[in-house]
C-alpha cells in the first residue's frame, strides 16, 4: 500500500487532500469531517495529498506494493 493512515491528530479537517487526490482515494468522515484513505490499494503514489496537505498529516511510501504473482507448473 502506497498511502499510510492518515494521521488524525494532524489532520485539521481542511478537505485539500480530498481535492488533490486524482485518483479519488482520500474522502472525508461524516462525522470528524477528517480525511481518511478510503482506497488505499488504489494509490499511485503521486504524492500530491502529501505535498498539498498544510500541515503534514499524510506520508505516500514512494513503493507500491503489488501482490506477488506466482505460477506453479
Amino acid at each position: 500500500m502506497a498511502i499510510n493512515p492518515i494521521d488524525q491528530e494532524k489532520c485539521i479537517a481542511c478537505s485539500i487532500c480530498v481535492i488533490s487526490c486524482p485518483c479519488d482515494i482520500i474522502r472525508c468522515d461524516k462525522e470528524t469531517k477528517k480525511a481518511q484513505a478510503v482506497y488505499p490499494e488504489d494509490c499511485m503514489c503521486c504524492a500530491a495529498c502529501e505535498d498539498d496537505c498544510p500541515v503534514g498529516a499524510i506520508y505516500v511510501s514512494p513503493e507500491k506494493n503489488d501482490p506477488l504473482m506466482v505460477s506453479f507448473r
